[in-house]
């Protein structure tokens, strides 16, 4: 159980506030980044703590889940090498499943990169990744590919930022589960540990289902008290994009701390095997906005996603033993021990892929300019999103072979695919909060219209040129992408309405049917 409490942040207040929560229960860890602390107490004591003048808001402490060269290319990372920009100075703090020292995460001089680590399991004191989530996602931002560089090799995973220093910061267990207070209490470490470090990207590939407006959910609390203090915020959109059981067609299925404006919420894309941009699809498992209850326009951009081979912790991790994630010796060596399994290598897919590539790209972006502000990465990565996935796509699930089909619209691509080139080749500066804007549904004329943002000069940050005007005011077979009567709240289903719109939803059915995983799709 986590609850925030009244008053102001002043440490005399907090601290006394504490003291009396802790007369309610047993206090497992203050939380004085967001004002709360996690606890545990008796369900008879949770009404008498709600009528407590001190309490401001009561949650449950929810469980929070779980190819390279292609990848880079895609989104131009390798051009961003040829300027001499890799991320080398930068900190990186990945909140996932831990990281393991691997080779492709060592400096020039064999040193290692990861340069704090710390789990934040209660009773595990191990950082490394029994699971191996963390470390391939540290890989697809950091890695240097040396385990797949040489003669012997025809191929090379080298992640988007081979230079950054990673932080890592342990929350999810050897079957990649955790709690959100965990979650938390690792973001407060990260902004302790900024300067330290130079933290400035803090990668979350992971997320819980939205039960609350991002304005009360904890989580969300905590990754925007990370940006405040100037450190850009990555969050996965989800996996939900092909669930259909409440008649939304994956619509409003966007997870937390991803459902925060401030932060930059990615989807997945499909490189189909090309490493051009242009060879892109949405991933029809890329979950689609607009976010439960507060209705943001999510997500903010997409980037590659499946089939992402990245470094592998070890092959006693837990996903390692899942042979659809093996890679084949020969699928990049040339000459050696062909057809056998890789030790050094893994394959994933899932907006969690997607997110580190755009945790490398802000990385790149401020090794650049160190004095670019949250808003100002985001902005810029927004606007210069390429607009270039085709507006009608559809995909097949590789177990059940059954199809799906997506459209282009903003809320399954949000501005468009990372161009980590054109962001560089920016020097745009918004002045103005880069917040993720809201749509608004009136039930009278059964239309939806976007509230604008604040994102400052029309001209630069205008609407049509963050998201394009194919996208933004675009119409697929007769029906608007925004404004008619489309899939998000047409005419399909009354359950699939209310959801997305909060008219009538049945919130036991609506937790089992978000509930959000890492699928290897």
């Amino acid at each position: 159980m986590q609850f925030q409490l009244n008053g102001n942040n002043k440490q005399a207040t907090y601290n006394n506030n504490v003291i009396q929560a802790g007369q309610s229960g047993q206090i497992k860890t203050a939380l004085p980044t967001i004002n709360a602390v996690h606890m545990r107490i008796p369900l008879a004591a949770v009404q008498a703590l709600q009528k407590n003048p001190m309490v401001k808001y009561i949650t449950p402490n929810r469980p929070i889940k779980r190819t390279l060269d292609l990848t880079t290319q895609a989104v131009y990372a390798n051009l961003a090498w040829n300027l001499g920009w890799d991320g080398t100075g930068v900190g990186v703090a990945v909140i996932d499943s831990g990281i393991t020292p691997v080779q492709d995460l060592t400096g020039a001089a064999n040193n290692s990169r990861i340069v704090y680590s710390q789990s934040f399991i209660s009773g595990v004191s191990d950082p490394t990744d029994a699971y191996g989530h963390g470390t391939h996602v540290a890989g697809i931002i950091g890695s240097r590919g040396i385990q797949s560089t040489g003669s012997l090799f025809s191929r090379t995973f080298k992640g988007v930022a081979p230079g950054v220093n990673l932080i890592n910061l342990r929350v999810l267990d050897q079957n990649g589960v955790g709690q959100e207070a965990d979650v938390i209490n690792a973001i407060q470490a990260a902004i302790a540990l900024k300067n330290t470090y130079n933290i400035r990207v803090i990668n979350l590939s992971l997320g819980t289902p939205v039960f609350e407006s991002y304005t009360l959910d904890p989580l969300c609390q905590a990754v925007e008290a990370a940006w405040n203090a100037g450190i850009v915020v990555v969050a996965a959109a989800g996996n939900s994009g092909r669930d259909n059981s409440l008649g939304t067609n994956g619509f409003g299925t966007i997870v937390s701390p991803g459902n925060d404006p401030d932060v930059i919420t990615v989807g997945a894309t499909n490189s189909h095997g090309s490493s051009s941009p242009y060879g892109e699809t949405i991933a029809t498992y890329s979950s689609k906005g607009p976010t439960l209850i507060d209705h943001i326009v999510k997500p903010d951009l997409v980037a590659p996603g499946n089939g992402v081979v990245s470094v592998l912790a070890s092959p006693s991790a837990t996903l390692f033993q899942t042979a659809t994630t093996q890679v084949v010796d020969a699928y990049y060596e040339t000459n050696g021990p062909s057809h056998g399994v890789s030790q050094n290598y893994l394959r994933l897919s899932g907006t969690s892929m997607a997110t580190p590539v755009v945790s490398g790209a802000a990385a790149v972006l401020i090794q650049k300019n160190p004095n670019l502000t949250p808003d100002q990465v985001k902005a810029r990565l927004m606007k210069t999103a390429g607009k270039i996935l085709p507006q009608y796509s559809f995909g097949t699930d590789a177990i059940t072979f059954r199809s799906f089909n997506n459209q282009a619209d903003i809320f399954t691509v949000g501005a468009g695919i990372l161009n980590i080139n054109a962001a560089l080749a920016n020097n745009d500066l918004s002045t103005m909060p880069a917040l993720s804007p809201s749509v608004v549904y009136n039930s009278a004329t059964r239309r939806v219209t976007l509230r604008r943002s604040l994102w400052g000069d029309s001209v630069v940050w205008g609407d049509s040129v963050v998201w394009g005007d194919s996208i933004f005011i675009g119409t697929l077979n007769g029906l608007s992408v925004v404004w008619g009567d489309s899939v998000v709240w047409g005419d399909t289903t009354t359950t699939g309405y209310s959801v997305v719109w909060g008219d009538s939803v049945n919130l036991s059915v609506l937790l089992t049917a978000l509930s959000d995983g890492d699928s290897d799709q």
